[in-house]
């Protein structure tokens, strides 16, 4: 599948902005199941410094604004070409050691909550346990939006019963650990059924299977990742694949616009004629 993605992010700030130095985690790799035909990423108010890989292997733009600055838009869009693998990605070929996935953050780690939901989840083997993990999730946490920020734990989320994409990929995470089996966070792009704009990118998390390698689990939807996704960038937890994170000095407010679009080829070209 073809997949044209447009992902607009613009900062509007209540005074001007003296100082800001952000990393972009925007711009999708070429590898087991997508292949990036074209991508652009470009910066209005703010200068492009370096660009690198970091531990984890997600390519990093490193972005600063020195100056008075009303706002900053950032635009990543391209085409991504991509295969059904049923998740399945295979064995870790990373800079980061398998056994680093095994470590908590304070975002994943596993309290009473984790354990308790743990203690249905039954299964054949590692996999088994990963889909009823995810069944689980989808079942316990509720889809709801407003309910939760960046910094909210598993554990909240559980507590909660409800969250977005991002608490269903910890609890996930928190759960697979507890288990002791290696998993990340993945942030990317999820083309959704009849929906091509969204306010926001994608989170889902993957396990390390004995056999099998890394494999995708998406338990806001209950699905292993396939050709509606692209993967931009994993890590521990959200803080390691954050699409934009970073510092600012003497910026007391800011308004936050996100804008992204996700299309097929095929879409793309019914919508143009």
């Amino acid at each position: 599948m073809r997949l044209t993605i447009s992902h607009i992010t613009e900062y509007r700030y209540d005074q001007p902005a003296q100082f800001s130095l952000q990393r972009l985690r925007l711009t999708p790799l070429t590898g087991v199941g997508q292949t990036v035909l074209d991508w652009k990423l470009s910066v209005e108010g703010a200068s492009p410094e370096v660009e690198y890989d970091d531990q984890f292997g997600n390519r990093i733009t490193l972005v600063s604004l020195d100056g008075q600055q009303d706002a900053t838009r950032i635009v990543a869009s391209g085409e991504v070409e991509t295969q059904d693998l049923n998740g399945v990605l295979g064995q870790h070929t990373a800079f980061s050691p398998l056994w680093l996935f095994l470590r908590d953050s304070p975002r994943t780690r596993a309290g009473k909550l984790t354990k308790d939901l743990l203690r249905g989840i039954s299964g054949d083997n590692d996999l088994g346990k990963m889909h009823a993990l995810m069944a689980a999730i989808h079942e316990t946490v509720e889809y709801k939006p407003g309910t939760s920020d960046t910094e909210t734990t598993a554990e909240q989320a559980l507590e909660r019963k409800s969250g977005v994409c991002q608490d269903h990929a910890h609890v996930f995470i928190a759960g697979a650990r507890a288990l002791r089996i290696p998993a990340r966070y993945v942030s990317g792009y999820l083309m959704m059924d009849g929906k091509n704009e969204q306010a926001a990118t994608h989170a889902w998390a993957e396990a390390h299977i004995p056999g099998l390698g890394w494999v995708g689990f998406d338990p806001a939807n209950d699905v292993c990742p396939d050709a509606r996704y692209v993967r931009i960038a994993t890590g521990l937890c959200y803080r390691d694949a954050a699409p934009v994170s970073g510092m600012r000095i003497g910026t007391p407010g800011e308004t936050l616009m996100v804008k992204v679009t996700v299309a097929s080829q095929e879409q793309t070209q019914s919508q143009s004629q």
